[in-house]
C-alpha cells in the first residue's frame, strides 16, 4: 500500500500550489482566493524511488462554526487520521498567526510525523531568516519553500520520504489471465446544489466530499475510485455549471472549464437533476454538451424523496424529460435520493452497462445483413431526382460506436433518413449511447466519372 502524505494548513497558504508541484501537473485549482479547495484531493506521486499518495485538503479553520467550513475541517481531520506524514503549510509573509499555533498543537497531538513548510519565501537569501520565526510553533523540522517557484521542495520531499514506513515486500505477481479491464471514468455533472457530492459520498459509502446545502460547494473536479461488480470505477465530482452570465467570476469560469475537461476525459457522464425542478434549460444545455462530446449519458433525477410518492408522477416526469431532452431521448433515466440512499445503487449498474455499449463492436457481415433489412423496410429517398444508394457498412471504431456507410451521394443523405438509420442501429443492438454515422463515397469515383465522359475525337 502506498504511503499517504497530507498537506494541511489555513486557507490560502498555497496548499494546492504545493500539491500541483509535488504531483508534477496542474490538478488542483489555484486562485488567490481563500477556500478554493474544500474536498480531499488525492493524486499519485513519486520521489527518491518511493511512490506515494499526496492529499490536498481544504483550508483548516479550527473551531469554525459555519456548516461548510466545519465540513472542510472534518475532511482535513480524516486526511490527518489516515496519513503517514503530515506537512503543515504556513504563509511565510504573514508570520505565525494564532490559527497556526492552534493547528500545530492539534497536529502534534495526532502523533503523526510532522514537517513544517514555510511557503511563499521567494528570495532564498532571506528565506532562512524569515522561516526562523516559525520555530515558535514547536515543530523542530522547518523548511523554507516557495511552491510557486519550486524552491526548497527537494529538501521537504527528502524529509517526508525518509519518514514513510518501510516499503512492504511486493506479493508475487499473479499469472496473467487476459488483459485487466481499465477503470471506467465517470463524470458527475449538473447545476449547483443538485446533490452531486452527496451522490458520490453515497456511492462510496463514506463522506469523502464536502456536501452542504449551498450552491458552489465543489470547485475542483475530484477523482475518487471504487470497485463495483468487479469493475474499477473512477467518479469525478465536478463544479455545478451555471449559465455563462451568472458565472462571471474568474474562479467559477475556471471551475466550469475544469468540469468540461472532466467530461472530455470520461466515458460516461451522470447528469444529476433536482426533482423539484427537473429539465430546466441549463439541464438541456449540459445534456447537449455531453452528446456533442460523444460521451455516454445517464440522467439521475435526484431528491425524489421531496416529491410525493406516485408512480404516475414518475412516468409523467420521465415523459416530460424525454420531450425536453429529445435530442438524447435514448438515454436511461433513474429516480432516487442520494441523501436518503434510495435507488442510487442502480447508478453504477447502469454505468457499467453504458460502458459496455460505448465499446460495442459489430462484425461486418452482421452489419450488412442488417443494412439490407433496413433498406428493404424503408428505401433511401431520391435526392434532386436522383436515387440514393447505400452499398455496405462497416464499424471501424468504438467509444462511441461509429459506423461508416458507403453510398453514391455521401453529402446528400437527408437528415430524417440519417435519424432513421441511427434509430434502427440502436434498436438492433440495444444501444443507449451516442451512435455516429459517417457517409463515404465508393472508391474509384473519379475513374467511374471519367469513363462516363464522352471521348474527344
Amino acid at each position: 500500500m502506498r504511503p499517504l502524505l497530507a498537506l494541511v494548513g489555513r486557507p490560502s497558504v498555497g496548499k494546492s500550489t504545493l500539491f500541483n508541484r509535488i504531483v508534477g501537473r496542474r490538478l488542483a485549482l489555484v486562485e488567490d482566493t481563500p477556500g478554493v479547495t474544500r474536498d480531499r484531493h488525492y493524486a499519485e506521486a513519486s520521489w527518491g524511488g518511493r511512490e506515494f499518495t499526496v492529499v490536498d485538503t481544504g483550508g483548516f479553520v479550527p473551531g469554525e462554526a459555519d456548516a461548510l467550513l466545519a465540513g472542510v475541517r472534518a475532511q482535513a481531520e480524516v486526511a490527518i487520521e489516515h496519513c503517514d506524514v503530515v506537512v503543515l503549510l504556513v504563509d511565510g509573509r504573514q508570520g505565525p498567526l494564532p490559527a497556526d499555533h492552534t493547528l500545530a498543537e492539534l497536529l502534534r497531538k495526532s502523533g503523526k510525523p510532522l514537517l513544517l513548510a514555510v511557503n511563499k519565501l521567494d528570495h532564498p537569501p532571506r528565506a532562512e531568516a524569515a522561516a526562523a520565526d516559525f520555530y515558535r510553533l514547536g515543530i523542530p523540522e522547518v523548511f523554507p519553500v516557495s511552491a510557486e517557484h519550486a524552491l526548497g521542495i527537494d529538501a521537504l520531499l527528502d524529509a517526508a520520504v525518509a519518514r514513510f514506513p518501510p516499503p512492504e515486500a511486493a506479493p508475487p505477481a499473479p499469472e496473467p489471465e487476459g488483459r485487466v479491464p481499465e477503470a471506467i471514468r465517470v463524470a458527475i455533472i449538473g447545476r449547483p446544489n443538485v446533490g452531486k457530492s452527496t451522490l458520490v459520498n453515497t456511492l462510496l459509502g463514506e463522506e469523502r466530499l464536502v456536501a452542504a446545502p449551498l450552491p458552489g460547494t465543489t470547485r475542483d473536479p475530484i477523482d475518487t475510485e471504487l470497485v463495483h461488480a468487479g469493475r474499477r470505477v473512477v467518479l469525478t465530482d465536478t463544479a455545478g455549471m451555471r449559465r455563462k452570465r451568472t458565472g462571471a467570476a474568474r474562479l467559477e469560469r475556471t471551475s466550469i472549464l475544469a468540469a468540461l475537461r472532466s467530461v472530455e476525459r470520461s466515458e460516461v457522464a451522470v447528469l444529476v437533476l433536482d426533482a423539484t425542478e427537473p429539465g430546466v434549460d441549463q439541464d438541456a444545455r449540459l445534456a447537449g454538451m455531453v452528446e456533442e462530446k460523444g460521451r455516454a449519458l445517464l440522467v439521475l433525477v435526484n431528491k425524489w424523496d421531496l416529491v410525493p410518492r406516485d408512480r404516475r408522477r414518475q412516468d409523467q416526469v420521465r415523459e416530460e424529460l424525454k420531450r425536453q431532452l429529445r435530442f438524447v431521448a435514448h438515454v436511461p433515466i433513474l429516480f432516487g435520493s442520494a441523501r436518503e440512499r434510495r435507488q442510487v445503487e442502480k447508478v453504477l449498474d447502469v454505468v457499467i452497462q453504458l460502458h459496455e455499449q460505448f465499446h460495442f463492436h459489430a462484425a461486418t457481415p452482421m452489419l450488412n445483413r442488417l443494412l439490407e433489412k433496413i433498406v428493404a423496410a424503408h428505401s433511401p429517398p431520391a435526392v434532386d431526382g436522383r436515387p440514393l444508394r447505400l452499398y455496405y457498412v462497416t464499424q471501424p471504431t468504438t467509444a462511441p460506436p461509429t459506423f461508416v456507410l458507403t453510398c453514391n451521394r455521401p453529402g446528400n443523405v437527408p437528415r430524417p433518413y440519417r435519424r432513421y438509420l441511427v434509430q434502427k442501429l440502436r434498436q438492433a443492438f440495444s444501444l443507449r449511447v451516442p451512435v455516429h454515422l459517417v457517409f463515404r463515397e465508393r472508391p474509384g469515383a473519379a475513374r467511374r466519372a471519367a469513363r462516363k465522359r464522352p471521348r474527344v475525337r
